[in-house]
């Protein structure tokens, strides 16, 4: 088991040396991956800081009845209440699909520095608006998008 232990430790850390996006991002894949699994939209957000994760969530508008209760909405008030604070400009969101503009806006209030995305979305994406984001926000998208995009696509297409 410990021999274990020290082989997981080591993946972690070469992952997180060689591509810190693409770790996180996986991570987020990863609860988009238990969103699915739940029925709902296959979206996970991961915010980080100082390459440790704060807070964590999946897509939760049909569990809990909630058009607001997306992913990234999720996981800034697990991220805020984590700091006590309203304001996270330390801090990095990782999202798998392009953030809606509700999404875009509350990662403006909540002033992250940096946002990371995997899909783009070119129905309801942000990125179709100009200035949703704070001034200081950096942005990238299509980090590990093929993976991403091929998640939404499978629960789509298992719903027609």
């Amino acid at each position: 088991m410990f021999s274990y232990l020290v082989f997981e430790f080591r993946i972690f850390i070469m992952g997180l040396l060689t591509n810190p996006d693409e770790y996180f991002m996986n991570e987020a894949l990863k609860l988009a991956q238990k969103a699915f699994d739940e029925d709902e939209v296959p979206i996970g957000a991961v915010i980080v800081i100082d390459n440790q994760i704060i807070a964590k969530a999946h897509n939760l508008v049909e569990r809990l009845h909630d058009p607001t209760a997306h992913a990234e909405m999720q996981a800034i008030t697990q991220a805020c209440n984590y700091f006590s604070a309203k304001y996270l400009p330390d801090c990095t969101i990782y999202i798998t699909l392009e953030p809606c503009t509700m999404c875009a806006t509350a990662i403006f209030w909540a002033q992250i520095a940096k946002l990371i995305f995997g899909a783009y979305d070119d129905k309801l994406g942000f990125t179709k608006h100009k200035n949703i984001l704070y001034p200081k926000t950096i942005y990238e998208g299509g980090v590990m998008e093929s993976e991403c995009s091929a998640l939404i696509k499978n629960f789509f297409k298992g719903k027609r």
